[in-house]
């Protein structure tokens, strides 16, 4: 018994059914998935990844290139935390093993990554050490030669020092002193004392009683 050869009609369609069934499998191979996923210690804190927040922890992320990510962690009561997050390419992500694991593998790899990180609460500076730091910051702000500025709470003493004499400012001379007021000389022959006054004459023809 022979089998009979393709013809030229059946041909194509065996070509069109080939290309289909690559097709196919190419369609349903498997692919990489990479997720990375962020804990802490206390969990709840706030997650940004390059920039971008994708929740509190514990929380996960799908990425597509590998290399280093900055990952940023901030909650309140602690300190916030910066971490510059290697991730390397597993062995099947190398240049030239990729493309068979990306599209000839018939099923899904999943590359999971998982990073836990622990917060440290805020340390409370002392106060003398805030006030140092104040300190050095306004001396830092005040122009080289300035005069210095004077809190509104220093008041300019208004008491005399002892001894009750305040002399005059440094630098000011004293003006001369006050001249002496001037009195007149007294006339020739001294004082004459002045005279004393006649009574006045009592009018004529009136009583004693109505004399004064």
């Amino acid at each position: 018994m022979f089998l009979p050869f393709p013809t030229a009609a059946s041909r194509p369609a065996s070509t069109r059914i080939a290309l289909a069934v690559l097709l196919i499998a190419l369609a349903t191979s498997g692919c990489v998935r990479r997720r990375l996923t962020v804990r802490s210690n206390p969990p709840g804190a706030i997650v940004h990844v390059d920039n971008q927040r994708i929740g509190t922890t514990p929380c996960s992320i799908d990425y597509v290139y590998y290399g280093t990510r900055e990952i940023r962690l901030s909650l309140p009561g602690f300190e916030t935390l910066t971490v510059n997050q290697p991730l390397p390419a597993p062995w099947y992500e190398t240049p030239g093993i990729d493309f068979i694991s990306e599209n000839l593998v018939p099923a899904r790899i999943e590359d999971a990554r998982t990073v836990s990180f622990n917060l440290q609460r805020t340390r409370l500076e002392a106060p003398e050490t805030v006030i140092a730091r104040g300190e050095e910051l306004r001396r830092q702000m005040t122009p080289l030669g300035a005069a210095p500025v004077v809190p509104a709470a220093a008041a300019i003493p208004t008491t005399q020092p002892p001894g009750g004499y305040v002399g005059p400012p440094v630098g000011v001379s004293p003006g001369p002193p006050p001249a002496a007021p001037a009195f007149a000389p007294p006339p020739a022959g001294g004082y004459a004392p002045p005279a004393s006054a006649s009574p006045t004459p009592a009018a004529p023809g009136l009583p004693d009683a109505f004399r004064y």
